[in-house]
């Protein structure tokens, strides 16, 4: 059950977070034009929580370099523009917070209070959050640090507008600017379906999508490809086990690197058999986080835990085990080369799906607000855009305050799609 609220929301906040998606601006605008149709005043935060973790401190925010106030003007023919009007970051205010104990302790809490106190400053009446996992974590915490509050103390409610290329989140069938980004990551992998063909080698693209398969899957089906597998994938032969602490025997699964590579170069081989000397492997970055641990030693990791996966260059490290092995097996060389995919889809110019998509969240923001006075619920979509509001509560576990990943269903007709329409290679 969401909660609900009694305010007459007359000054609202809408802050992006994370990385772009394309469709982003349909997404703030929508959501501004409907408040200022109703005559209240929207203030859009830049660059994330970048600045508001740092209120007090650096001192009081400033229009023009930390906020802007929309109008009329500022959201002429901005619904389908590319980039983020408002900019973004990945700074988290929440990162030290994991459990709902901690939000009693002042010092974890000390960036939450700081962006709490920051949009106080402004006298906002509602913030709305848009961003992926994430930042649906941070607005978790940051509702129920308010709800921590004293009575009489200022509150604020929020909602928030799922955003992710990667397609997924729990809670939403498809998020707004996946399919401007499959899209675009088809027609390069089409291309180089026709740059492998004349000179007969192969190429295999690493693609965004750090959690699962969804990006990966979508570009390889559009774009052709003759092979693609994701974290999803990583099953029966394909998976290993490694010993993480030799005390205790606790394990963590890994690829069967060897079995990965020699399933790539099954298909080669296959393919070879049909005439065809070349093509395109897809794969989802996300992969690396289950590279043996021999293979990320060195490597950082950012303030959600994450392992930098774009120092990784997992697409060419690949593409290196593939020609090596090809050759082991063959006797023979056979061109491979590796290459990331994704930080070009960010900020595509948004199909018009996408800008549907992400008008109706950007409305469906003010809907939640004003019409159903709702608190602490992200906007969806089902059906033919039918808006539906998802507790935080729903979304996010009420011990670890982690946020549920939407992986593809190896047993589902989607996953299957990509099964059928790739070169056979018998299992």
């Amino acid at each position: 059950m969401a909660d609900k609220h009694n305010l007459d929301i007359r000054r609202v906040a809408i802050l992006f977070a994370g990385g772009p998606a394309p469709g982003a601006n349909a997404v703030i605008s929508t959501a501004a034009f409907s408040f200022l149709e109703e005559g209240a005043q929207v203030y859009g935060i830049k660059h994330g929580y970048s600045r508001l973790a740092e209120y007090t401190a650096a001192g009081p925010l400033q229009e023009g370099t930390d906020y802007i106030r929309f109008n009329h003007e500022t959201l002429t023919h901005s619904r389908t523009s590319r980039g983020i009007m408002i900019g973004t970051a990945r700074t988290n205010p929440g990162k030290h917070v994991s459990s709902p104990e901690d939000l009693e302790d002042a010092e974890l809490v000390a960036p939450l209070r700081r962006v709490y106190e920051g949009l106080c400053s402004l006298e906002v009446d509602a913030l709305i959050s848009i961003g992926g996992d994430d930042t649906l974590k941070t607005a978790n915490k940051l509702k129920m640090f308010q709800d921590r509050l004293p009575e009489g103390a200022r509150r604020f409610p929020i909602v928030h507008l799922p955003k992710t290329i990667d397609n997924d989140y729990t809670g939403i069938d498809f998020t707004f600017g996946y399919f401007t980004a499959v899209e675009t990551l088809a027609e390069e992998i089409r291309n180089l379906n026709f740059d492998a063909s004349a000179g007969k080698s192969y190429f295999v693209c690493e693609a965004m999508g750090r959690s699962a398969g969804w990006l990966a899957y979508g570009a390889a089906i559009a774009g052709e490809a003759s092979m693609v597998l994701s974290v999803e994938d990583v099953t029966g032969a394909l998976a290993a086990e490694e010993v993480v602490n030799a005390e205790t025997g606790e394990k963590r699964k890994v690829m069967a690197i060897d079995r990965v590579i020699d399933r790539m170069v099954d298909m080669m081989l296959a393919r070879e058999r049909e005439g065809r000397e070349y093509g395109t492997i897809v794969i989802a970055e996300g992969l690396a986080e289950f590279l043996p641990s021999s293979h990320l030693e060195g490597i950082d990791r950012d303030d959600h835990g994450h392992i930098n996966i774009s120092s990784l260059h997992l697409g060419s490290m690949m593409a290196d085990l593939v020609s090596k092995r090809y050759a082991e097996r063959t006797g023979r060389s056979r061109k491979v080369n590796g290459l990331q995919m994704g930080y070009e889809a960010r900020c595509a110019p948004p199909i018009a799906f996408d800008v549907l998509l992400g008008s109706q969240l950007g409305v469906g923001a003010y809907r939640a607000l004003v019409e159903e006075k709702l608190n602490g619920v992200m906007v969806s979509v089902e059906r033919q855009f039918d808006l539906k509001f998802v507790p935080f509560s729903d979304l996010v576990d009420p011990k670890t305050l982690v946020t549920k990943v939407r992986f593809i269903d190896p047993k589902s007709d989607f996953h299957r799609l990509a099964r059928f329409l790739e070169t056979c290679v018998d299992s």
